[in-house]
């Protein structure tokens, strides 16, 4: 059979992708793209270059890479197997290899420099010259200036980083996938709500084995630190999750990451001293809307100190009530969520859980649908006819109000085994002008949420349902962008602490009275959720906001100082960084055991390292924005246009502070985020 990744012009044919196509397809077009590139940039000379004849082929090369890499990764992450997880870690270090060649391309790097100094002659529009500003820009970063020897050395540090950061996440992965426990009654489980032991027993059935199972997929750790009555079943589920992948707790040693991050954090270090920075907290910075570490520093430190004192007496209360209402003289971080929830429900009376049957599936969808249609003008159609990775996948394109095609997502929204753990939003396709045509967006939306049980369909947390409005507003900024050029068109080229404002965006109508009577219905009676529950819902809001804030900004300053202040001589010293921390800004310590670190993904894995505070950057900037729509009505259409026209359609076609600008008249203020929070109000 031939290979269906070759040559993909449509969606990615997932029932036929087989592992062994895998390496395959991604040798044969990184092969077929050098000899392209080469040949294209042989034949260009300086006074004959041009946008169409150097920039727009060059896109149609990229393209059929970018077309066949996305399901494999795509694939490792939502249906990932021994075979898969092979084959795409065969492709790592073939992809990081071709990376650095064409990142250290001379003549790629000659023509693009061309092709800026002829700018103005050529006419080219703003865009076109952001475009070449940020290529010229990301050559530097590749090392394109660089000696032959320092070049060999980026590229072999860019190819064992590959290596180390995908065995990071396969690690967690296998780690929480290895812990299970089992058991023969439901008495265990005293306490926890009807969802989660239904959720426990089909798990359980799905393993062949009788009775209930509980997991540290988070939609079965979760109800079980809320919920579960059984102090020490707490203290076993909590060290187990909390120890996954490293030195400590039930399979200490065993998916052990220890190792690892030091070693990364060693060769981003000697990347950034490459390329003439002090530290890969500069080098991160490259590319994003801050400007300066010290900038960052201020930021964090400036909202922590805002917040520790609420958070502290939030974590004052908790302890004076489990000591006074249950008589827990010393809270364990095991009774933390179960005695906030408690307290919660006490003062608020209501409770995660209670809200579950207001919030089905079908009905979320359909409101965040409503709502994202009224306020950029579009409307939702649900296709059948589409292969995918999983029945449960399901599949919508969406249009214009003149009917006129635009975009397209599936959407993945339960947890299930060899399914790696949290919620993103990724590219399948990119929008870009092809000839005579534009080559629509498709994006993967992707969650971990307990599925339908039995006949009742999948029933939605209000936590998930923001989450889930999250996703759809990355997916969002991807899909709707009116960019022609696929290297600034929707998130692409947007700066990483910007690229979180449409998606916290969004989240704001989770909490809105009139967002909330399109999501919230009933999944038997269809009737919306009741005034009182409403009410106490948006009461708790700021529930131990406070707590939270300073919980993200312990992630984010732990991240940055670890990346910043990094000594070679020393690399081992990040539990005590994290110390360092914690006691800086952190009301709650940890016990002893607790490895948090080795979980971390976002930053040992994933796109955040040194940019952890991009989330709260840009939270300051999605809560600002949101306050225009508070002022002139959350459904206001000139308000949504302004939104959709400003930020969702750009792209990274502009720098992110003009943009917003343009939306909100004026530079961002972090007055909307505090008050939001609660804090300091």
């Amino acid at each position: 059979m031939s290979n269906p990744l070759l040559n993909l012009t449509s969606l990615p044919p997932f029932k036929q992708i087989e592992p062994s196509h895998m390496v395959e397809a991604i040798e044969t077009i990184i092969q077929d793209s050098k000899v392209a590139i080469n040949e294209l940039t042989d034949k260009l000379k300086p006074d004959s270059i041009t946008w169409d004849n150097f920039v727009k082929p060059l896109e149609d090369i990229n393209d059929r890479l970018d077309r066949a890499w996305s399901p494999i990764s795509h694939l490792n992450s939502v249906a990932n197997s021994d075979e898969v997880r092979e084959a795409y870690n065969a492709c790592l270090p073939l992809l990081s290899d071709y990376g650095t060649e064409m990142g250290q391309h001379l003549g790629l790097y000659n023509a693009v420099k061309a092709l800026n100094g002829k700018a103005e002659a050529l006419n080219l529009d703003s865009v076109q010259k952001k475009i070449l500003k940020d290529d010229l820009r990301d050559f530097k970063l590749s090392g394109v200036s660089l000696s032959d020897d320092k070049k060999k050395r980026y590229g072999e540090i860019q190819k064992r980083l590959s290596e180390l950061t995908s065995k990071f996440e396969q690690n967690l992965l296998d780690a929480t996938m290895a812990w299970h426990k089992d058991f023969e009654s439901e008495d265990a489980l005293d306490g926890l709500p009807e969802s989660a032991i239904a959720a426990a027993k089909q798990t359980a059935e799905a393993a062949g084995v009788d009775g209930y199972r509980i997991t540290l997929d988070f939609p079965s750790y979760l109800p079980v630190m809320m919920h579960a009555n059984n102090r020490e079943l707490r203290q076993e589920v909590y060290t187990a999750f909390s120890t996954r992948a490293s030195d400590q707790g039930p399979n200490a040693g065993k998916f052990d990451n220890s190792d690892l991050m030091p070693e990364i954090l060693t060769l981003r270090h000697e990347l950034a001293k490459l390329l003439d920075f002090e530290h890969y907290g500069e080098l991160s910075l490259a590319t994003k809307m801050a400007q300066s570490t010290d900038e960052v520093m201020s930021f964090l430190t400036e909202l922590a100190s805002k917040s520790k004192p609420q958070a502290e007496q939030d974590l004052q209360e908790l302890t004076d009530y489990a000591r006074e209402q249950h008589g827990i003289e010393e809270l364990h971080a095991w009774d933390l969520a179960y005695y906030s929830e408690k307290l919660k429900n006490e003062r608020y009376s209501i409770s995660q859980e209670e809200l579950r049957p207001w919030f089905p599936e079908n009905q979320v969808i359909k409101g965040m649908f409503e709502i994202t249609g009224t306020l950029f003008n579009i409307k939702f159609r649900e296709r059948e006819d589409v292969d995918t990775w999983h029945d449960d996948v399901r599949f919508f394109d969406i249009y214009d109000l003149n009917d006129q095609f635009v975009a397209s997502f599936y959407i993945d929204l339960y947890a299930r085994r060899n399914k790696r753990g949290g919620a993103w939003m990724a590219d399948c396709v990119g929008r870009r002008g092809t000839t005579g045509d534009v080559q629509k967006p498709v994006a993967f939306l992707t969650c971990n949420f307990n599925g339908p049980v039995g006949d009742t369909p999948a029933l939605f947390t209000h936590d998930e349902v923001t989450t889930l409005f999250h996703e759809f507003g990355h997916g969002l900024h991807h899909m709707l962008t009116e960019i022609d050029h696929a290297s600034v068109a929707g998130i692409s080229g947007v700066p990483w602490d910007a690229v979180e404002l449409p998606s916290q965006f969004l989240e704001n109508f989770c909490w809105e009275k009139e967002g909330l009577a399109k999501i919230a219905r009933h999944y038997e009676s269809g009737e919306p959720l009741p005034a009182e529950k409403l009410e106490r819902l948006l009461a708790a809001k700021n529930f131990q906001s406070a707590m939270q804030m300073v919980r993200q900004l312990e992630f984010s300053l732990f991240d940055f100082k670890i990346h910043s202040e990094f000594d070679p001589a020393n690399p081992n010293r990040i539990q005590e960084q994290l110390d360092q921390v914690r006691q800086q800004v952190s009301v709650i310590q940890p016990p002893e055991f607790n490895r948090f670190q080795h979980s971390f993904g976002h930053i040992f894995a994933g796109g955040y390292a040194a940019g952890y505070y991009s989330y709260k950057w840009a939270e300051v900037l999605s809560a600002d924005a949101f306050s225009r729509f508070e002022e002139e009505g959350i459904f206001n259409p000139k308000t949504g246009h302004d939104f959709l026209t400003n930020i969702l359609q750009k792209g990274g076609s502009e720098e992110p502070a003009e943009l917003f600008k343009a939306f909100r008249g004026r530079e961002p203020s972090p007055d909307a985020l505090l008050r939001h929070s609660g804090i300091g109000q």
